[in-house]
């Protein structure tokens, strides 16, 4: 998921950006009723909307990353680790040093717990987002079971008579719910109402 925040009004989307933009879209919405905002992960986001469209664009711009130790133009920032005395040890053996060799470690695992991390982390954006727009709404609890079941079809069939900015919000943040061994009907049902 990218950084991608969304403005509802009831059950319409009136907006979609960058924090920024999203913080932005809501101070214009203000005097309507019903407006919700929410981030990348689906959780409901409270800007402090106070001040005019440039005091809330100052508060919401990108921050700079801070200058510190370590290797800014790599992106290296030092922290500290603790470790039991022979793992020090045995990193210390490692070619290229204790750094490299956490480096590595750290991909490694990484790599290995993406699919099933990113699997997790879009199933729970996307019951969050649903609990908080959706939850009334005729097989909400039917469609969270297809979601944490892996079952895409079940979940499309329960969320396809739901309002349609709401079931299409749904299908951006379930996008990777259902893992890549598995088809997905989502993609080709969003293409199809797309056109």
């Amino acid at each position: 998921m990218d950084e991608r925040f969304v403005v509802f009004r009831g059950h319409q989307r009136v907006a979609a950006g960058t924090r920024v933009e999203a913080a932005l879209a809501a101070h214009a919405q203000r005097a309507q009723t019903g407006v919700l905002v929410f981030g990348p992960d689906g959780r409901e986001v409270d800007f402090d909307l106070t001040g005019g469209e440039d005091a809330i664009s100052k508060r919401y711009a990108p921050a700079e990353a801070p200058r510190g130790r370590g290797r800014p133009k790599l992106g290296v920032v030092a922290r500290e680790v603790t470790l039991l005395p022979r793992h020090w040890d045995w990193l210390a053996s490692q070619p290229g040093g204790a750094s490299v060799a956490l480096r590595k470690l750290v991909e490694a695992a990484s790599r290995a717990a993406e699919g099933p991390d990113r699997i997790r982390a879009a199933r729970e954006a996307t019951y969050r987002f649903a609990s908080a727009m959706a939850g009334d709404l005729p097989g909400f609890e039917e469609a969270m079971r297809a979601l944490f079941a892996g079952n895409d079809t079940a979940f499309e069939a329960r969320i396809e008579t739901w309002p349609a900015d709401i079931a299409a919000q749904l299908r951006t943040y379930a996008a990777e719910a259902f893992g890549p061994d598995q088809p997905s009907d989502l993609a080709s049902t969003s293409a199809s109402r797309a056109e």
